[in-house]
């Protein structure tokens, strides 16, 4: 994907990923849900979702930065950020 997508295209991006592929209820996809606690994401479906990103970016995005994500939005400004430094 481009890198000069938007946060919010990036959000549009997750919710529909999270809503088909993790049967997550689009209404509770919110930038301020938690994904374990909110969303019920576990351990393997954070390594699922780590595939589908490197899809979109067409690139790795490392098992480390992603640790430090809590919420959807900190997903997003870790995509949206990783797309910027190239």
């Amino acid at each position: 994907m481009s890198p000069t997508m938007s946060k919010e295209e990036i959000f549009d991006w997750m919710r529909n990923v999270l809503s088909e592929q993790f049967e997550v209820p689009a209404e509770r996809i919110t930038s301020e849900a938690l994904l374990y606690q909110d969303l019920d994401i576990d351990s393997i479906d954070a390594v699922d979702l780590l595939i589908k990103l490197k899809q979109l970016t067409g690139k790795p995005i490392s098992p480390e930065t992603f640790k430090q994500v809590r919420t959807i939005g900190d997903v997003v400004d870790a995509v949206h950020a990783h797309l910027e430094n190239g």
